[in-house]
């Protein structure tokens, strides 16, 4: 864990706004201005145009199916469907927080659960037709019964924007970074100042809450770029966690969890470091090795591996 690892104490040189260029535009044109930040290593450019927690962690897991699907830019890995539940209620919120009614988010979120093909799923050993027929009825049970707990009691913000994507180009990192942001709120605890909202659907809720590394990673990606796009201060991190199977005790089905920036200053160094060790070692790369225990993707890297198909 990042923060008992590290010092804890009062980050009082939080990044500066002003250190930061913003980069809009269609993926092509942005690339094309990222282009004077690959000379790194002489003679050999970088294979990405930035980092996002998802494609970080993803490095750091399996690098063979990161290049798979970040530089080949290959995506025929069927999601589960509790990631397609999970994003069925992220567009649900999406609209909720746009301003929609509860009811009229929730069908939404479940016009995407059916719009999603079957060669898209990862069915497991459902094989039949009528056996992935079952299994897509109960991931719209799933999606309704967790959108329901969420909607039961919303946490209310006053919203500034709704699912915002920005790429940061930041001042002492070798690529900029590039996150997604479910919500960018108003803070209720400073006036002046933003928040940043983020939800997950979870089967079970984190053991170590706030202090949970790829939360603190995530936290610190969506730092930079909603720092950078409206050029005011970003105080805290929300994160809400909607478990989707009922508690049998009876409590809540929500828990949230708050990561405050200005206790984040030993963070904020180890990221830099990790972030440009990894640069790094994407740069001096020649061979992209599979990790066959990935419970992902394990053995789809593999084969790929054993068809030599990973090397620069």
């Amino acid at each position: 864990m990042v923060r008992k690892a590290l010092r804890e104490t009062e980050f009082e040189g939080l990044p500066p706004v002003e250190a930061y260029e913003t980069l809009q535009g269609d993926e092509e044109a942005i690339e094309e201005r990222l282009w004077p930040y690959e000379e790194a290593a002489p003679g050999q450019k970088v294979p990405i145009s930035h980092w996002s927690h998802s494609s970080l962690m993803a490095y750091l897991r399996n690098p063979l199916a990161w290049y798979k699907r970040y530089v080949e830019r290959v995506y025929d890995i069927p999601s589960t469907p509790s990631s397609i539940v999970g994003r069925a209620g992220h567009v649900a919120l999406q609209h909720f927080y746009g301003g929609i009614s509860k009811e009229g988010a929730i069908d939404l979120g479940m016009e995407y659960v059916r719009n999603v093909p079957d060669f898209e799923i990862n069915f497991g050993i459902a094989k039949t037709k009528k056996a992935k027929k079952e299994k897509r009825l109960a991931m719209e049970r799933e999606y309704l019964q967790v959108i329901q707990f969420y909607l039961a009691r919303p946490p209310r913000h006053d919203v500034v924007d709704i699912e915002v994507k920005a790429t940061a180009n930041v001042e002492g990192f070798a690529l900029p970074l590039k996150a997604v942001s479910d919500l960018v709120v108003r803070s209720k605890v400073k006036k002046g100042v933003l928040d940043i909202v983020d939800h997950k659907f979870v089967e079970s809720f984190s053991k170590n809450k706030q202090h949970k590394t790829l939360f603190v990673m995530q936290a610190l990606f969506n730092y930079y770029t909603v720092s950078h796009t409206y050029k005011k201060p970003v105080k805290r991190f929300l994160l809400y966690e909607c478990k989707k199977t009922v508690n049998r005790d009876g409590k809540s089905q929500m828990r949230k969890y708050v990561i405050e920036y200005e206790k984040c200053g030993a963070d904020f160094e180890l990221f830099k470091q990790l972030v440009n060790d990894v640069t790094d070692d994407l740069m001096r790369r020649k061979v992209f090795l599979p990790n066959p225990s990935d419970m992902f993707e394990g053995e789809n890297s593999f084969d790929i591996y054993r068809l030599g198909l990973a090397e620069q």
